[in-house]
């Protein structure tokens, strides 16, 4: 005779993960105003969970690709040159945003503190040539760093040359992916213990009292984020789907962006993109691609801090700028973002490039880097939340367009349900 059980297990199993999630929030706040030394105590719990997510997440990425590239049948539809134009596209009306809203609400920074630990890339020369030195990496290497466009390059590589392997090899790749992905999902499981702790510690350490010197640039780079998530990126999705985006838009919100806010890592929220690819049930030779490569290139929420943050220190320095240096600066945000570090703070490093348009100097553009890395806890959290949660919704988005039969039934189906 089956045994029912426990009713806590039963309660967590008829849970939503997302529930489950705001539970935790909800409990690591008051832990954190109540008992702020277990508040310290619990940020453990979510350094562990952020730290088991970017272990797995680059095999994770370099098995998924290369046993989806290796299984590809011809004639198999996938979405990844759409992809391409929506990501970047994305990123770019992202900058123009944010030059729109610096001009209309002008904000001035209190110059004072500097950085002289951190040395920014020179040019975009710089920004590229590293790109393009993390394709030829050392795949050992790639894995234990996380560089995701040189697991990605040799993911491809080692595909390519397997689609002619035997059916055994293929087979034997294939288990591992699916076991590795059993392996995330046991990791996700976490994510409420997980957000409780990051939240907590981070409630206990940092408060917020040293942010309202910046209320204002905050509320300009926030609001932009969120204009972004709200308008834009549905207006996009509208015009390549030809239906209502925000059931969809909000669920990649819900699923993908909230985890993503409290880990501030793209890269750490990619096994929590595949698995909503997944549970949306996207064709994955299509998402074990388009999934880490929007980690790398899909930065609309770090062109709009390169940019806000730059626009800042043109008007604390009145600076004149006319349309067309601001067309150029949308332009170089949406370069640098695309080569914006997928960790905690990436994007502030590309703050002096974009300065260098106006001949700012690096010593006044490093004290703006400091007052990023002041508003960071916000600021971080927001632009990863977006960057992340656009992976999901852009993918969703071209696989709709692509296959009308996901288009009218899976997908929406489960969108629908959410």
């Amino acid at each position: 005779m089956r045994q029912t059980p426990p009713l806590f297990v039963r309660l967590i199993n008829n849970t939503s993960l997302v529930t489950q999630i705001l539970i935790g929030m909800v409990a690591g706040i008051l832990l954190a105003n109540f008992v702020p030394s277990a508040a310290k105590t619990a940020g453990l719990m979510g350094t562990l969970f952020v730290g088991a997510l970017k272990a797995v997440a680059p095999v994770l990425v370099l098995l998924l690709v290369t046993a989806s590239i290796a299984g590809h049948k011809q004639g198999q539809k996938t979405s990844i040159r759409p992809l391409l134009i929506l990501y970047l596209f994305g990123t770019f009306c992202a900058a123009a945003v944010a030059v729109v809203a610096s001009f209309t609400f002008p904000s001035v920074l209190h110059l004072s503190s500097q950085n002289a630990d951190i040395v920014p890339p020179g040019d975009i020369a710089e920004v590229l040539n590293t790109l393009l030195f993390n394709i030829v990496a050392n795949p050992v290497k790639a894995l234990l760093e996380g560089n995701y466009i040189g697991i990605l390059a040799w993911a491809i590589a080692l595909g390519l040359s397997l689609r002619h392997a035997g059916e055994t090899t293929k087979t034997l790749i294939t288990d591992l992916s699916h076991a590795v992905s059993s392996i995330v999902r046991g990791v996700i499981r976490c994510a409420p213990l997980g957000i409780m702790g990051l939240v907590a510690s981070t409630f206990a350490e940092t408060g917020f009292s040293a942010l309202l010197g910046y209320a204002h640039l905050l509320v300009v780079l926030i609001g932009c984020m969120v204009f972004v998530a709200l308008v834009v990126n549905p207006l996009i999705v509208f015009w390549k789907i030809k239906r209502n985006p925000y059931p969809l838009v909000f669920m990649c919100l819900k699923e993908s962006g909230v985890t993503a806010f409290f880990t501030r890592s793209s890269a750490a929220n990619i096994p929590v993109n595949m698995a909503l690819c997944e549970k949306l049930r996207l064709p994955e030779e299509t998402y074990a691609v388009s999934i880490p490569l929007g980690a790398t290139i899909n930065m609309a929420g770090a062109a709009i801090t390169i940019t806000v943050l730059s626009m800042a220190a043109v008007h604390t320095l009145g600076v004149n700028i006319d349309i067309a240096t601001s067309v150029l600066l949308s332009v170089v945000a949406t370069i640098s973002a695309c080569g914006a570090s997928g960790v905690a703070g990436g994007s502030l490093l590309l703050i002096p490039l974009a300065c260098s348009l106006f001949g700012i100097s690096n010593d006044v553009a490093m004290q703006v880097v400091a007052v990023g890395f002041i508003i960071g806890v916000l600021q971080d959290s927001s632009e990863t939340a977006l960057n992340s949660s656009t992976d999901v919704l852009f993918t969703a988005a071209a696989c709709m367009a692509e296959d009308a039969d996901l288009h009218e039934n899976n997908l929406q189906e489960e969108v629908d349900l959410a």
